[in-house]
């Protein structure tokens, strides 16, 4: 009887591993396809949030992009890949919350101030360490 257990449980794992693999596999490439991704963690929740609202330049925001000629694409990709700093963000105010986005882009470390509001994300600042 105690083989007969091993026997089942060497099968139970072996069917386990196999569909874990199948499923991480499959649902990866439907994430790929799709574009759809899960966020849990506050980082990603705080960055996909911002992402999904329509996004201004303050004119200092805009002369700053301009000169370390950063375009649409390096914004995403930082808004995308960026660290939100909680302990400098202002995640209290009313209402538009102000986060603060660090991220590297070729090489180059840069610093975003986001204010979050209801309808609409305003990049305030860009700045370059």
């Amino acid at each position: 009887m105690n083989m007969d257990f091993v026997k089942r449980l060497g099968f139970f794992l072996v069917g386990l591993s196999i569909g874990i693999v199948f499923l991480t596999f499959f649902l990866k490439k439907k994430s790929q396809d799709t574009g759809v991704y899960f966020c849990y963690l506050p980082d990603c929740r705080t960055l996909k949030d911002i992402r999904s609202k329509s996004m201004y330049y303050s004119d200092e925001a805009k002369q700053k992009l301009q000169e370390y000629k950063l375009d649409s694409v390096a914004v995403t990709y930082i808004l995308t890949e960026g660290d939100v700093d909680f302990s400098k963000s202002d995640t209290k105010s009313v209402p538009c919350k102000t986060y603060i986005v660090a991220s590297d882009y070729k090489e180059q470390d840069y610093v975003f101030t986001v204010r979050n509001c209801r309808e609409k994300a305003i990049i305030q600042k860009v700045e370059r360490e």
